[in-house]
């Protein structure tokens, strides 16, 4: 389709004014309307250059700097009847001819015969306008925000839109002209608003280009990334105002960010006997109840001391401060009941309550979740070289705290909590490290638990969660996978690499599926092990390792993660000898000889050998054997590899010079067998001829 025709640009501007919208996703939602503005016009062949998205708590915005004010005019061929059908015998146009061209709103005399895919058709040419800016902005508006990615939607008012809050004003601008169309069934125009409490009045965008300019007289800082910087900047520097530390938690921040328009950063206090309840549990309130940052001095401790941001500037900023004293204190105090609460049962008496608390229904009870754990784990601590008793122990009691108050009302301080319990009740650090590092690592770029006991719970842990999982048939599919299999699966070979490990995952869910409560399916461990072998591929893509490279190691059939890990680094250093690509493609080679031939038997005799370059190829073979069997004895699978490519030269001379398939068939058995010998050696630590795949 040829395109013609030249275009002035123009600044385009669109605002969506809202009431407050969920602060947790306004970002997203920020940066997918921008995107699917940009892709709608886009779609229309108007090229948006130099675009930015703006959010506050009451509005997304979207400027693009320079838009076409429409897109250039396009030929499109159409194609009517056959060729045959389209002249009688005299020349003239046939009634199909001339059906087509009045249906078409052409005259006969712009048709002509066109080659196609079909062969020879009538056609004719004809010129498709571009699309204007100013007529197609609100339809590229309106199906941008049909798109965006909301969970629920909601009406107000009569309106049957929906939206994740109700719109209130829309501004949309292009160049001078404000006459844009209806979007969300209003009238987009220049008028938007300011901050609700500081600049209550409407408000005109003079252009597109002021629309920062113009939002930030109204006491509103329209850009996210500009107001997210001020903030940290104001926590920060009031935090240095009391020789203090401001602990920034990003997810605050964006969601801080989120909430206010016009940042003001205000400093509070709570009383310091809150401070003899845990800090986890402090911070996870103020935090998560009131968006306050945390203090910290010198040593890290905890400051009875927060740091608050508030979405006004006032005349009187200590009763904002008061009013957040006010409001903090009964949360903090709720957490100070809930530990004292918790203090006066022992946390193996909380292991009753543990019966009543399910599982999965068909794997049990937490409790029963926790007698397979504590017995796997004791079993693995042997295999590692563990303390089994502190293992198994700490297993027994590393659940007990989902029972307590704390962690019911703040889950994520499940392990911390009981980690605290375990200290108060004089069960020793041994113990609480294992009751508070066993959900280590929570996620891909965690800490890993810095004991072996807790690291054989960690694993055991997550073994038995896949082991009965698997084995009721419960296995992820898609994007469902409510128990987090992939997460643990992927944490298993993290901790069995990452320390070093000699653990065999085939005997680890054997272990693991023995436990079980029931009989379970015959093929439940191959499921299992099939299952992290495809793990084996996200954890290595994210290192930039091919897919082919780590293919070649699985299909070794390799049940060891250290093992895995040591093949692959020597493969992925083996890929990058000159020596590596010949050397797979020979072995990709033999191999389809010998599937071919159905020979596979490693045996030959030197009497046989009639060729100079057989000759050469078996004495490099015969010679070079101590010295890989010495090298994969050791797992030093570097030094095997790099063995190997020494044989580039001999294996492509016997390539090249001699028969396989020669008429004697004594010859050709016994060249088969020299090539399954050469094949055993290519394979034993890892499917080489993977590496010949493009």
């Amino acid at each position: 389709m040829e395109q013609r025709g030249l275009s002035m640009s123009d600044a385009f501007l669109i605002e969506i004014g809202t009431e407050e919208l969920p602060p947790k996703s306004l970002r997203a939602l920020a940066q997918s309307f921008h995107d699917e503005v940009v892709a709608g016009f886009s779609h229309l062949n108007l090229a948006p250059v130099d675009s930015k998205w703006f959010a506050t708590p009451r509005r997304l915005a979207v400027r693009i700097n320079q838009l076409p004010s429409r897109s250039p005019d396009t030929q499109e061929i159409v194609l009517g009847p056959p060729a045959a059908a389209a002249k009688n015998d005299a020349g003239e146009w046939t009634p199909a001819a001339i059906g087509f061209a009045k249906k078409q709103g052409v005259s006969a005399d712009a048709l002509e015969l066109i080659d196609s895919d079909k062969g020879p058709r009538l056609g004719f040419t004809k010129t498709v306008p571009g699309a204007q800016t100013e007529l197609v902005a609100a339809h590229v508006v309106n199906e941008a925000l049909a798109k965006l990615p909301i969970a629920k939607r909601m009406r107000w008012g009569s309106s049957r839109t929906e939206f994740v809050r109700p719109v209130h004003w829309v501004v949309c601008l292009y160049g001078d002209n404000d006459d844009l169309g209806t979007i969300f069934g209003l009238t987009a125009s220049r008028v938007s608003h300011g901050h609700r409490f500081m600049a209550p009045e409407p408000i005109k965008i003079r252009s597109a280009a002021t629309y920062e300019e113009d939002l930030l007289a109204a006491k509103v800082i329209a850009n996210y990334e500009k107001r997210k910087a001020m903030i940290l900047k104001q926590v920060k520097n009031l935090a240095a105002t009391y020789s203090a530390d401001a602990q920034i938690d990003d997810d605050l921040l964006d969601e801080v960010t989120a909430l206010v328009e016009w940042p003001v950063a205000l400093s509070g206090e709570f009383d310091r006997d809150f401070l003899r309840v845990p800090s986890e549990a402090l911070i996870a309130s103020m935090k998560e109840h009131q968006k306050y940052f945390h203090l910290q001095d010198a040593e890290g401790e905890l400051l009875p001391r927060f740091i608050t941001v508030a979405n006004i500037e006032s005349p009187e900023p200590e009763r904002i401060v008061h009013g957040n004293e006010r409001v903090i204190r009964p949360r903090l105090a709720d957490a100070a009941f809930f530990y004292d609460t918790d203090l006066k049962t022992r946390l193996a008496d909380r292991r009753i309550v543990l019966e009543k608390m399910t599982f999965q229904h068909k794997l049990g009870s937490v409790y029963d979740k926790v007698v397979r754990v504590a017995s796997l784990a004791s079993f693995i601590a042997t295999k590692i070289g563990a303390d089994a008793s502190i293992a198994a122990r700490g297993a027994e009691l590393a659940k007990s705290d989902l029972a307590s108050e704390l962690v019911n009302e703040f889950p994520e301080l499940q392990g911390i909590a009981g980690a605290y319990y375990a200290r108060a009740e004089g069960l020793g650090d041994e113990i609480a490290d294992v009751i508070e590092q066993h959900y280590l690592p929570r996620f891909a770029t965690d800490d890993l638990p810095d004991n072996l006991e807790a690291t054989a719970v960690a694993i055991a842990d997550r073994c038995d969660t896949l082991a009965g999982i698997f084995a009721i048939g419960e296995i992820p599919s898609g994007s469902k996978d409510p128990f987090a299999l992939r997460r643990a699966s992927l944490a298993v070979l993290r901790l069995i690499i990452d320390n070093n490990l000699n653990l065999d995952l085939a005997e680890l869910f054997s272990e693991a599926l023995r436990r079980l409560p029931f009989d379970v399916p015959p093929n439940s461990l191959e499921s299992l092990i099939a299952y992290l072998n495809e793990r084996y591929y996200a954890r290595y893509e994210a290192q930039g390792i091919p897919i082919t490279t780590v293919r070649a190691v699985i299909n070794q059939g390799v049940n060891e993660p250290l093992d895995f890990q040591r093949r692959l680094n020597a493969l992925v250093v083996f890929s990058d000898m000159p020596e590596a690509l010949a050397l797979a493609s020979a072995y990709k080679r033999v191999g389809n000889i010998l599937a071919k031939a159905d020979a596979s038997k490693p045996i030959y005799s030197d009497e046989l050998l009639v060729e100079t370059a057989e000759h050469a190829l078996a004495k490099a073979l015969q010679a070079l054997k101590p010295a890989l069997d010495k090298a994969i004895n050791a797992k030093d699978y570097s030094g095997y590899l790099t063995h190997l490519a020494s044989l580039r030269e001999p294996v492509d001379v016997f390539f090249n010079e001699v028969m396989v398939n020669a008429e004697d068939d004594k010859l050709r058995q016994n060249r088969l067998g020299l090539l399954a010998t050469l094949a055993a050696l290519f394979g034993a630590v890892a499917d080489l001829k993977e590496l010949a795949i493009s």
